[in-house]
């Protein structure tokens, strides 16, 4: 082989890193110019309603973070916070009167929720049509059998969009999702087979997950375990998606950490989102999409 033949040069080209906050503000402009004009041209103001029950400090920031950006794109925002001894029923009413107001386009009830409620109960009363968040059993049923006429949970929708700003196109290749939640393992592996992958989902009783990512193309990692995947795991050229969010303790201070290992994962991936400003920004400017579109499903209803 010749000394200047290119075939023999093996080495990886840079990783690119995925800039999910600059992409979710663009989305969010998008969002906002579509916002007031659907306002001005039928008279509807995209509004969501936000429910938080209790006073988790962790709750309160993502509630006050939401209600934040709602407004920012153009939006209404009703907030309601009720006291942690809330009953499960008083809740379920409230969500009912919320169902009920067709000014309230989007509800979302954050969690976690009191011991005396039922995480199901709350999800399963608010109305398919009014569910953002795509957690309802409808909608994730319709997303199951491969229709997209219902809302997708935002997190796995906002993972589909940085994939495809690295590789528009996805099908034939093989992905693994290391976690299975039904708020973003599940649903992301749906989201994947339906753009064409070849999907594996590990979880606990995965006999050797290190194998499984080795193999992957797409590595989506939303398992709650800080370094979880570390550099050795990572395909050459794949692209990883960490969906984590750990603080761990230094000693320099508390930081946020991803589920990858990143300085180790890097000089192996592709593409790469960091933690923070990878998938975190994206959650909130789809939750900000499933309202819109809600709020254009009222005025196209019969």
């Amino acid at each position: 082989m010749l000394p200047d033949d290119k075939s023999a040069d093996t080495t990886l080209p840079p990783t690119r890193l995925i800039d999910g906050k600059a992409f979710a503000q663009r989305l969010r402009h998008d969002l906002r110019e579509q916002a007031l004009a659907l306002h001005a041209q039928a008279g509807v103001l995209p509004t969501l309603a936000v429910v938080m029950v209790g006073d988790d400090p962790a709750s309160g920031v993502y509630v006050r973070s939401k209600i934040r950006a709602t407004e920012q794109a153009g939006m209404r925002s009703v907030s309601h916070h009720l006291p942690g001894h809330t009953s499960e029923a008083e809740l379920l009413g409230l969500i009912a009167t919320l169902n009920a107001n067709p000014l309230v386009h989007g509800i979302l009830v954050q969690l976690p929720l009191p011991p005396q409620i039922r995480r199901d109960a709350v999800l399963d009363g608010i109305a398919p049509e009014k569910d953002v968040d795509g957690f309802h059993v409808v909608n994730a049923g319709r997303l199951a059998v491969g229709r997209r006429d219902g809302f997708i949970p935002c997190t796995p929708m906002g993972c589909l969009m940085l994939l495809k700003s690295v590789r528009p196109v996805l099908a034939g290749l093989q992905a693994v999702v290391i976690g299975c939640s039904n708020i973003v393992g599940r649903p992301m592996a749906r989201l994947l087979q339906q753009e064409g992958c070849t999907v594996t989902m590990t979880h606990l009783r995965t006999r050797d997950v290190a194998a499984e990512a080795r193999r992957a193309d797409i590595i989506v990692v939303a398992a709650g375990r800080a370094g979880l995947v570390r550099g050795d795991w990572v395909k050459p050229g794949a692209i990883v998606i960490d969906v984590g969010i750990n603080r761990v303790e230094t000693p320099d201070g508390a930081r946020i950490v991803g589920d990858v290992a990143f300085d180790e994962a890097c000089p192996h991936a592709g593409a790469i989102t960091p933690v923070p400003g990878g998938v975190g920004p994206m959650t909130i400017a789809c939750l900000l999409q499933n309202t819109l579109q809600a709020a254009r499903n009222t005025v196209s209803a019969p």
